[in-house]
């Protein structure tokens, strides 16, 4: 098989085996501060540019004189966006490198946040939101695929966590911001602050990176790029997981696109502002998240993702109570739960992954992204037909098929194992 066959992973299997001293990153040594540190601030910048009008919804609905459901379409064009786009962006990187594409990323996503505020209509609006996602594709896969190589197998879990935990600070600070800044000066001045922070965010990524030293060019050739992926949609794990991370995000992505609606509402008919804080309960997930090593060491990968899924089941439940604190405390739940599960699955794609890591990576964000897309989309038709006792169904429903996945991996590895023994 040719160096171009086998990508930029091959490195990292090689040094596996290898007698030279391993001189990836580990916590505690050179680099892995600052490396930790850039991935965090670009997580940070991701979620708070692809969430920016998640809280804002309701004030969007009334300027432009529209129903949640098209509304819902500036969080789903996103997403939406991101998740056709990761797949080219990560062979992309592949080829030209994983800082400089998450580099090129950040600054066409930045870019585009600055003309978001002037948007004139609604359909201009999910428009530049699209772009905005489709740049915002060369973020996630790559940085991921970067880990991988750069960092030791036994502290991959905990890096990746980090990385999510910087998804966790930038979604709950963009609502966190956004919600006080619109209730005070509007949405469209709210977005742009957004775009402002995650220039300073990009900046300081782009400074604090260390240059890859575990990276080799693989190929651009699409014969290569598809035979790559087949592999990976042939691996019932990966599969798997794909559809975990997809599930997680199916019910994350419609709880936080309708429970604005909810709060503005009665019997809580809550301002802006408060709404905006509601979304605090995401440090929750930033703690969570950045936990999902030790979850793992201490109950395995299905242990752990039947602990995460049964904390989000648990959440919405709870959130059905017209009571505002059971209500956070289902939030609470519901954040801790999707951000344990979707750290443990998206590092279990990288260690499952032995090869072309960056379109590995890819399908689990392109999978995870339409969830989200889809989250946002059916949790807000749900709201409209049914309340939020609709969005909650559906999300129930989303992690019931995390569980029902996770028991049928459980029974496929237990098959495997009879073989090998046999």
């Amino acid at each position: 098989m040719s160096p171009a066959d086998t990508g930029a992973s091959t490195i990292v299997a090689a040094s596996t085996t290898s007698t030279a001293p391993d001189s990836r990153l580990t916590p505690g040594g050179p680099g892995y501060r600052r490396m930790s540190f850039a991935l965090f601030l670009a997580g940070v910048a991701t979620f708070a540019l692809l969430y920016s009008t998640q809280a804002l919804l309701p004030l969007i609905s009334g300027e432009f004189g529209v129903a949640a459901s098209a509304a819902s379409w500036t969080v789903a064009a996103a997403t939406g966006g991101l998740a056709l786009f990761v797949l080219p962006m990560s062979a992309l990187s592949e080829r030209f490198g994983r800082r400089t594409v998450m580099t090129a990323s950040l600054v066409v996503a930045v870019s585009i946040g600055v003309l978001v505020p002037f948007a004139p209509s609604l359909g201009a609006l999910v428009v530049l939101r699209f772009l905005q996602g489709a740049a915002l594709a060369g973020l996630p896969a790559s940085a991921t695929a970067y880990l991988a190589e750069e960092v030791r197998p036994k502290a991959l879990v905990t890096a990746i966590g980090l990385f999510v935990a910087g998804n966790s600070v930038g979604g709950m600070s963009g609502r966190v911001i956004t919600g006080w800044v619109a209730q005070e000066w509007g949405w469209r001045v709210a977005v742009g602050v957004i775009g402002l922070i995650a220039v300073g965010c990009a900046v300081a990524f782009r400074l604090l990176l260390p240059a890859p030293k575990h990276f080799t060019p693989g190929s651009l050739r699409p014969r290569v790029l598809a035979r790559t992926v087949r592999a990976h949609l042939a691996n019932p794990l990966l599969c798997r997981l794909y559809a975990i991370g997809a599930l997680f995000m199916t019910v994350f992505g419609g709880v936080y696109t309708v429970i604005g609606y909810r709060l503005t509402e009665a019997p809580f008919s809550l301002p802006q502002g408060i709404v905006g804080s509601i979304f605090l309960v995401y440090l929750v997930g930033t703690v969570s998240a950045s936990t999902a090593g030790r979850l793992v060491g201490r109950l395995g990968r299905r242990g752990a993702l039947y602990l995460a899924g049964g904390t989000t089941a648990t959440g919405l439940l709870v959130s059905l109570a017209d009571s505002l604190p059971l209500v956070l405390l289902g939030l609470v739940l519901i954040t801790a739960g999707f951000f344990a599960g979707h750290a443990v699955a998206s590092s279990a794609v990288s260690k499952t992954a032995t090869t072309g890591r960056a379109q590995a990576s890819a399908l689990y964000q392109s999978a995870y992204y339409i969830g989200s897309s889809t989250g946002s989309t059916v949790g807000a038709l749900a709201f409209h037909a049914g309340g939020w006792a609709g969005t909650v169904g559906v999300g129930v429903l989303a992690v019931l098929g995390v569980v029902t996945i996770t028991v049928l991996g459980s029974r496929a590895a237990r098959v495997e194992r009879g073989l090998a023994a046999a």
